[in-house]
């Protein structure tokens, strides 16, 4: 897939500094116009859950919630890794703006056309 840019997130409040610079960088290329996907894996699926990232602010950088929301309204996808989201026992009626749950095989296809990864 030409011109697509995917950021590979697997942290939330275990690690707030790459959860926030993950999204700028999702930002930063849906900006470029990039068809620009952030997938969420291991604790970072609890970044789908509204509410979850309100208190989240790095110093320097604008708070997480509004760098997601951001991202969502600038055409941003977030897939969400589903196996990591049930075991987390996490809320599907409580999906933040913009997020899907998905299988491992939606990041293989995204990936196998071509587009880079970042991973935090």
């Amino acid at each position: 897939m030409p011109g697509s840019f995917c950021v590979s997130l697997s942290c939330s409040k275990d690690n707030t500094d790459k959860a926030t610079v993950g999204f700028v960088v999702a930002n930063a290329a849906v900006a470029s116009d990039k068809d620009t996907m952030v997938f969420l894996s291991i604790e970072g699926v609890r970044l789908s859950q509204k509410g979850y990232a309100d208190d989240i602010h790095e110093q320097g950088f604008a708070p997480l919630k509004e760098l997601m929301d951001n991202f969502v309204k600038a055409g941003g996808k977030i897939f969400v890794c589903s196996p990591c989201f049930k075991k987390r026992g996490l809320a599907e009626d409580k999906l933040v703006a913009g997020a899907t749950i998905v299988g491992g095989a939606k990041l293989v296809e995204f990936l196998s056309a071509g587009a880079p990864c970042v991973s935090y």
